[in-house]
């Protein structure tokens, strides 16, 4: 099955002057889950190219064997350097969509008209999405079949406030992730502090936070085997 991976081109945090981008492990570990059962993965941004790359999931602590792996997968990196860009991409060729986080996307992806028209018509078509961490920004503007925001009346999760205090930018997003998803209506969920935690909503799939991320792919691959499972019955 082909699935589509969507990754932020925002790169300054803020007015402080820092980068950011995508999380490296939010990334890696859906990248090779879904890889590994043998889907074919297309990249797209907004801007296209090179997606920048948080510095700080860079940094050792932030590794884990999946980023490990990218770090020496040459093919995967010459594939990451060469995003689509999203304008371009057409939802009805995908079985799927999976949103890595980052702070990134709660400046571009949270805004961008062509990531909430491939999100509502993937789900309109029956196919699933995930988002992970701070990805779940990019619902804020999507809307369900009956005009209200896509995320009212449905479990979502996302980067806690508690985890955003933890990495002390509660002042520096344009918004806090979890008080948009439930001024939204969404029914928000969420576990322990940077542990994993995966809500699914029919085809809609959310992560809270880094270490959600592997589990969230994975949840993604369920959906995906019931399609097909439904469209062989």
């Amino acid at each position: 099955m082909n699935i589509l991976m969507v990754l932020t081109s925002h790169d300054q945090l803020g007015d402080t002057g820092k980068k950011t981008g995508f999380w490296l492990e939010e990334f890696a570990a859906p990248y090779y889950v879904l890889k590994d059962a043998g889907h074919d993965i297309t990249l797209a941004s907004p801007a296209g190219g090179q997606p920048p790359l948080d510095p700080k999931s860079d940094e050792p602590d932030a590794q884990t064997e999946a980023t490990e792996r990218f770090k020496k997968d040459e093919e995967g990196k010459a594939q990451l350097a060469s995003t689509r860009r999203l304008a371009e991409i057409d939802a009805a060729q995908f079985d799927a969509v999976f949103y890595p986080g980052g702070h990134g996307p709660m400046w571009d992806l949270a805004e961008d008209s062509t990531s909430r028209s491939i999100i509502e018509t993937t789900l309109a078509a029956g196919k699933p999405v995930g988002l992970v961490c701070h990805a779940p920004a990019a619902l804020r503007n999507v809307k369900g079949p009956d005009g209200e925001p896509l995320v009212k009346g449905r479990k979502v999760t996302g980067f806690t406030n508690e985890e955003e205090e933890a990495v002390q930018l509660t002042d520096v997003v344009p918004f806090l992730l979890e008080d948009e998803l439930k001024r939204l209506g969404g029914r928000y969920e969420k576990g322990e502090t940077f542990k994993p935690y995966v809500v699914r909503d029919g085809l809609l799939i959310t992560g809270q936070n880094p270490p959600s991320s592997e589990p969230a792919a994975e949840a993604l691959l369920a959906a995906l085997a019931e399609r097909r499972e439904t469209a062989d019955a």
